[in-house]
């Protein structure tokens, strides 16, 4: 693996990946808002304690709102969207690893996979845009033309 990889910022399209980075916290808001309802309707129990089936449906639906109104964040505010989606991804990650302790050790199955495929979208959300310039930044850079790819 090459890496600098890891350290190069993307430098065309990152209005793009800006705004696929909040579909995809959308999306993520929706499957919470679903995980939410199942804890806090009863359907979802658990094995035993510390798993508390009432505070993980509390805890996704937080952790959902806060991402669904990210999403709409950044799409009206494509100068700030890095840094709302930053902090959100951040927020959602840290959430996703306390939620994945308590649920390891005793939730259901289905409740632990769900953490276990959600977690690393989050994760690789979050260096996704740790990677990517600011949009305004890259326009400012490229005279307004995010394309160009290099300096005026």
């Amino acid at each position: 693996m090459n890496p600098t990889l890891l350290t190069q910022r993307v430098t065309s399209g990152d209005g793009k990946v800006i705004r696929r980075i909040a579909s995809l916290m959308a999306f993520e808001a929706i499957t919470l808002a679903i995980a939410a309802t199942l804890h806090l309707s009863g359907h979802v129990h658990g094995r035993s304690q510390p798993f508390n089936p009432d505070r993980a449906g509390i805890a996704e639906a937080i952790i959902g709102i806060a991402l669904a109104a990210g999403a709409i964040a950044m799409a009206r505010a494509p100068s700030k969207a890095r840094t709302i989606g930053l902090v959100l991804n951040g927020l959602a990650t840290v959430g996703f690893l306390n939620g994945l302790t308590m649920t390891a050790r005793g939730g259901d199955l289905p409740d632990i996979a769900y953490h276990l495929v959600v977690l690393p979208v989050l994760i690789a959300s979050f260096v996704v845009l740790l990677r990517a310039k600011d949009v305004a930044k890259a326009e400012g850079e490229s005279g307004g033309d995010a394309q160009a790819g290099g300096s005026p």
